[in-house]
Parts: C-alpha cells; sequence; structure tokens
C-alpha cells in the first residue's frame, strides 16, 4: 500500500518528499492530481494513477519541461493512454511473475514428493537386507554353515555399497542444483579411469562379461578425474540394471573431432521411444524402472557433469536391441614431457 520511486535519473525528474506524498494520494484516492488540476496543483508534476481491472499497480508521474503543455487536453488524455497502456504492462509482469512463482513452487513440492518417494523406497530396501542379513547372522550362528555365511556376507556388503552410491547420487545432485561442484581438470588416462570403475564394480558385473575397446594410443584428456569416473560408474551401473544376466555389455572409445567419443551399450530392453531425452531429467524413471531401485538421478548427474567439461551426452537404442548411451569430452593438447620425465 506504500509507494517507491521505481524510476528517474538525476538529470531528469527525481521526486521529493512532497512529490511523494502526491503520489501516495494519488494512489490511496485513484484519482489524477498535481499540477495542472484542481488537486494539490502546486506539485511540480503531473500524477496519474495506473489503473487495471484488478486495481491499481503504481503511479505514473510525468514533469514537462514546459509546464503549458499540459494545460492542452489533447496532451493530457494523450498521457492518460499511456499510462493505461503502462498500467496493463504492469499487471502482464506481475502475472507473469506470479505464475513463474507458482510454477517454481509446484515444480519444487514434485521434486520434494520425487526424492521422499525414491528415498524412502530406496534407503528402505538396502538397509532391510542389511539388517535381515547381519541379524541372521548374529542370532542364529550355530545353524549358518560357510557358504550361507559368506553368501550373507556379500548381500551386507552389496546392500551396503548400494545405500553408499545412493548417498552419494543425491549429495552431488544438490551440489549440482547448488552449482558448488567444481571440476579441477588433470591429464587423465581413459584406460586407467575405466580399469578403476570396473574394478569397483567386479561383484555387479560377474553375469555381465565386460568388452572394452580402447585404442592403445588414445591420447591424454584434461578433466577431473573423480567426476569421469562417477560419470563411467553411473552408465555401467544402469547397464547392469537394465540388462538380463548373461549379456555382455561393450565400452568403446575413439578420437573423433578433437573429442574423445565414449559409448557404453547394453543388451537390455532398450529405451521406450520418446524417452531417449527424459531419462536425463531428475527423478525421472521409465516404465521400466518402477519395480527397480534408484533414484532417478544418475542420469542426471551424467548430464551435469558432461555439461560441466564442456561434452555432450545422449541416447538411443540398439539394432538388434538394448541401448546405448555416447558422450564426448574435449581433447586438449596434452602437456609435453619434463626433460626428467623423458625415457633415456
Amino acid at each position: 500500500g506504500s509507494l517507491l520511486p521505481s524510476a528517474g535519473t538525476a538529470e531528469g525528474f527525481v521526486p521529493d518528499e512532497r512529490d511523494r506524498a502526491v503520489a501516495q494520494w494519488v494512489y490511496t484516492n485513484r484519482q489524477k492530481a498535481g499540477m495542472t488540476t484542481g488537486t494539490l496543483p502546486g506539485a511540480s508534476a503531473l500524477y496519474l494513477p495506473l489503473e487495471v481491472a484488478g486495481g491499481i499497480v503504481g503511479v505514473l508521474g510525468v514533469r514537462p519541461r514546459d509546464a503549458a503543455r499540459f494545460e492542452n487536453p489533447e496532451q493530457v488524455r494523450l498521457l492518460e493512454a499511456f499510462a493505461g497502456q503502462a498500467a496493463v504492462a504492469l499487471e502482464r509482469e506481475e502475472l507473469a511473475q506470479e505464475a513463474e512463482r507458482v510454477r517454481i513452487e509446484m515444480e519444487t513440492e514434485r521434486l520434494r514428493n520425487s526424492l521422499l518417494s525414491s528415498v524412502s523406497h530406496d534407503l528402505r530396501t538396502p538397509l532391510a537386507a542389511i539388517t535381515g542379513a547381519s541379524s541372521t547372522l548374529l542370532y542364529e550362528q550355530q545353524g549358518v554353515d560357510a557358504e550361507t555365511r559368506r553368501e550373507l556376507l556379500e548381500t551386507i556388503v552389496d546392500e551396503a555399497e548400494r545405500l553408499n552410491r545412493l548417498v552419494g547420487n543425491l549429495l552431488d545432485a544438490t551440489r549440482l542444483e547448488a552449482g558448488t561442484l567444481s571440476v579441477r581438470r588433470e591429464w587423465q588416462s581413459l584406460e586407467e579411469l575405466v580399469g578403476v570403475v570396473l574394478n569397483r564394480l567386479s561383484r555387479q558385473l560377474r553375469d555381465h562379461p565386460a568388452a572394452v575397446r580402447i585404442p592403445a594410443d588414445l591420447p591424454l584428456f584434461a578433466a577431473d578425474g573423480v567426476l569421469v569416473q562417477q560419470l563411467l560408474l553411473n552408465l555401467l551401473e544402469n547397464a547392469i540394471k537394465y540388462s538380463p544376466a548373461g549379456s555382455p555389455i561393450e565400452l568403446s572409445a575413439k578420437v573423433h573431432n578433437q573429442e574423445l567419443a565414449v559409448e557404453v551399450a547394453d543388451r537390455g530392453r532398450g529405451l521406450v521411444p520418446g524417452d531417449e531425452q527424459k531419462i536425463f531429467d531428475k527423478f525421472y524413471r521409465g516404465p521400466e524402472s518402477q519395480n527397480r531401485t534408484g533414484a532417478g538421478l544418475g542420469l542426471t548427474i551424467c548430464r551435469a557433469i558432461v555439461a560441466l567439461h564442456g561434452g555432450r551426452i545422449s541416447a538411443e537404442n540398439r539394432p538388434g536391441g538394448g541401448a546405448v548411451f555416447h558422450f564426448t569430452l574435449p581433447i586438449e593438447t596434452a602437456p609435453a614431457a619434463r626433460p626428467d620425465e623423458v625415457d633415456l
């Protein structure tokens, strides 16, 4: 219900306390006032209410260089027409801002519900498995043979690692959303990064023969090794999750147009037509995902990591069945070896 100046320049019209009092009167009474009018004519400007169907959105104050201009009724009517158009423009802006605020609130609520739903389900599943296996080991020690004990211990390790990855993805998503995830670029060997990831996924890959094709002369590339490992880990885990046991998972790389081009392919059911881009959206889970664990964040994080490095990522169905994920990372000229690094 109070007014604040929102336009004006030091060389032009800067309302003083008296002018503001006149503008407030116009705002309250929704009538024009000021110079050349019968209300508060001692003001240094003419003030017009900016009215719309929903009420008043402001006051327009105009001080002409020649005060006699506003003695012409035609000039005042023209100014009133401008004021009407300005009021409509302001109303539209306010409505657009309100619509955006409502959209953000709805999106926030949707994401909150999705997060709670995912976390409540995906945290419970590994926790229940860990609790069941550890309880069996604790309370039924005499009736558990060595083979069963090993299986229960493997279950605890697998589910704990799954829980750790879920929490890690949630934390990474939060950092990405806040813009606090930074890239520490160092020269990397893709072969070494892939080796680390395959070692971490050794148990999950027992039922999936992994075929890795990386050229021996593949150049080094500048990237954040931890983030690229997370990228490869998420893509390979996704391939494992949606492929039948015994089916192969293929990882290949090459240099194309001064970029490192990497593919991760599986022989699962493939992607639902039309979902090729949706699968990278936060918390999106397609029809094939409803009965599987996961918060729908893995591919979102992959896209963010690739974007942070200035690359691209996409997915498509493979001829013969399955899906293939492509991503690229820029290749820069590798640094020359220092004299103490040269082989003699």
